[in-house]
Formats: C-alpha cells, structure tokens, sequence
C-alpha cells in the first residue's frame, strides 16, 4: 500500500528534507505533500485574481487560493505530520491539525518540549508527539510496515 503523508507547519528549516530522506532511506512506500513552502510563493498566491493594497484582503485573497491545495492534500492523505518550530507562530499548522481532527484524520505533531504547553489541545488529540524528524521517520516506519 502506498502511504499518502502530509506535511505540514514550520518552513524555516530542512524537517520535510529530513523525514523524506530518512523514508527514502528506509524504503517506506510512502508519497509525501505539503502546502506551498515558498513563504513569498504563498503570501502571492491570490494576486494573480488582482492587485490588493489592503493587507487583510491579500491574506484573505491569498488564503483562500492556498487552502484549494491544503484541504485537497489533507482529505487525501493518510496520516499528517505537523511540525511547530520555535522561531515563528505557525497559526496555519493549528488550523491545519484542527481540520485533521475533524475529518478523524490521524496526525502527529513534531517539536520541541518547550512549547508542550500552549500545544496541548492539538497535542492531545494527535496520535504521537515527537521531538525529531528521526522519531516520525520511526515512527512512520512502524506504522506502515506490514510486519
């Protein structure tokens, strides 16, 4: 079976690259997406409907045009993996663990034990919590293993 993972949350840093890799390394038979990760890339994605000076409604405009790929990618996928690092908020990550928990979609979160405390609602309805891209690569190695 061909395992569908979606990644989400924190741009700043080679996480994705990281889980991948270790996938690949282990030859897990898993496809990975993610939303956009160019944050300039994201942050235009509407402009193409028309130029916007208000800030809110480029967002808004913008949001919109990127949410047509997130909610696509996370309805398909299998299990998502939602990072949180601790240089930005990533608003976008919580909203997307919340969807997962309404669609019944399982997720594991990813970040650091300092930030356990304003994570524990979404941390508490993920499946796992882990702290390395090296624990979800185990993780996910487990999970989709026949044996």
């Amino acid at each position: 079976m061909n395992w569908n993972v979606y990644l989400s949350g924190e741009i700043h840093s080679d996480w994705r690259q990281k889980i991948m890799q270790g996938a690949k390394d282990k030859g897990l038979d898993i496809i990975f997406t993610s939303a956009v990760t160019e944050h300039e890339a994201s942050d235009a994605a509407g402009d193409v409907l028309g130029k916007e000076d208000n800030g809110f409604w480029r967002d808004h405009q913008s949001s919109k045009v990127n949410a047509i790929r997130t909610k696509n990618m996370i309805q398909k996928c299998d299990i998502a993996i939602i990072r949180f690092g601790d240089k930005y908020k990533q608003w976008n990550a919580a909203f997307d663990a919340g969807y997962c928990a309404a669609l019944g979609k399982p997720y594991i979160t990813l970040h650091a034990e300092d930030i356990i405390h304003p994570l524990k609602e979404v941390d508490a309805a993920a499946m796992a919590w882990a702290q390395t891209p090296e624990q979800v690569v185990e993780l996910l190695k487990y999970v989709v293993s026949d044996s």
